[in-house]
């Protein structure tokens, strides 16, 4: 056997690594020979979008039910399973009959899971406003659409699509649903940021009547709302110049008018002292006593978009800017915002307070969107 020797150093490059110029006989080597230029290699295709027939495709092809057992569901089946393999090596018949009670079990919860599921729609009640980080009540509506048979144990899943995955927002329960009747449930939601949300729908499931196993369905409820940026706690700004009109800022608590001009709806914002209980038990619905113009000098809220990027640096002067656009509002004031491409005249009320939060919430730097827009 011959013995190893160092067989030295090598002209090559350390790691295996080719020179430059033999990868570049290697490249020249594998091209085609027809290929020539900077556009011969083979360009990377973008994705592309689902089309409506394959969405429809994926919809029709979706199993109408899933069906999973839970533990102890996988209980019983290892004691239906040992039950049967001990009837097939003794020949007992009392064996027999109890594996065929087992048996019985798993069919009959099959089919009253079915029964509790089937005719069931669900509907979606959001709230006047959402504000992120800020807990809201989203209501769930279950109705049996069945005449006879009443629905039991059903559990509802609302889901939202954040990025490309899909989670769970709140889950509803109703313990019964009666035939041809409807449950109204509810759940707590705080969302996370703001911008859009989407919700996507519900799956809704029960594990009735003996809890072996979890049969669920899928309902579509697409929907999308708008969330509002986050709201702090600031004094309000003085109007500018100081204007006042009459009734603003006498004596009474907070700044309230002892005049008052009659009775309206109640409306997200006004003070809980300013309701009139008689009238609202007489209507059934809450109202309160409209003042005259409380306060109605004007003030600007400003907010930079031009020359700023994305980051936590433009999410707290939006967050700033919409507490001062609610602040303000709350306190009678006539706000208008100005950013560096929109400017919005001064107003008042809740539809004014509507109408800025919104854009806030829709803001986005000038300088990302123009990038955008050229690519």
């Amino acid at each position: 056997m011959a013995a190893a020797r160092d067989p030295g150093p090598r002209p090559g490059p350390a790691l295996g690594v080719p020179s430059p110029a033999a990868a570049s006989e290697a490249r020249s080597e594998a091209k085609p020979s027809g290929a020539h230029g900077p556009g011969a290699h083979k360009k990377r295709r973008a994705p592309r979008a689902e089309s409506v027939l394959e969405r429809r495709l994926r919809r029709w092809l979706r199993p109408p039910r899933t069906l999973r057992p839970t533990r102890a569901g996988w209980v019983f089946f290892a004691l239906t399973l040992g039950v049967g393999m001990a009837a097939l090596n003794t020949g007992n018949n009392l064996m027999y009959m109890v594996l065929s009670l087992l048996l019985s079990f798993l069919v009959l919860s099959g089919v009253l899971s079915e029964s509790a599921l089937r005719g069931i729609q669900v509907r979606r009640l959001l709230p006047s406003e959402l504000v992120a980080e800020q807990e809201a009540i989203v209501g769930i509506e279950v109705r049996n659409r069945q005449r006879r048979v009443p629905s039991f144990a059903v559990v509802v899943e609302d889901r939202i699509r954040t990025g490309a995955i899909t989670r769970t927002a709140g889950r509803a329960f109703a313990l019964r649903v009666a035939a041809g009747s409807a449950e109204t449930r509810s759940y707590r939601f705080t969302p996370p940021v703001r911008g859009t949300l989407e919700f996507v729908g519900f799956r809704v499931a029960t594990r009735f009547p003996f809890g072996l196993f979890s049969k669920a369905l899928w309902l579509e409820a697409a929907r999308t709302t708008l969330v509002f940026p986050a709201l702090d706690p600031l004094p309000p700004a003085r109007p500018l110049g100081d204007r006042m009109r009459r009734g603003d800022w006498r004596s009474g608590p907070a700044g309230q008018s002892p005049e008052s001009a009659g009775l309206r709806g109640y409306a997200p914002g006004d003070a809980i002292r300013r309701v009139h209980w008689r009238a609202s038990f007489r209507r059934g619905a809450l109202l309160v006593r409209e003042q005259e113009q409380e306060c109605t000098g004007e003030t600007v809220v400003r907010l930079r978009t031009a020359g700023v990027s994305r980051g936590p640096g433009f999410e707290a002067a939006v967050r700033r800017a919409a507490s001062e656009v609610a602040v303000n509002l709350k306190r009678g004031l006539r706000v208008s915002l100005r950013t560096d491409a929109t400017l919005f005249p001064p107003a008042e009320g809740p539809g004014q307070r509507r109408r800025l939060l919104a854009h806030l919430a829709l803001a986005e730097p000038l300088a990302e969107a123009q990038g955008e827009g050229s690519a």
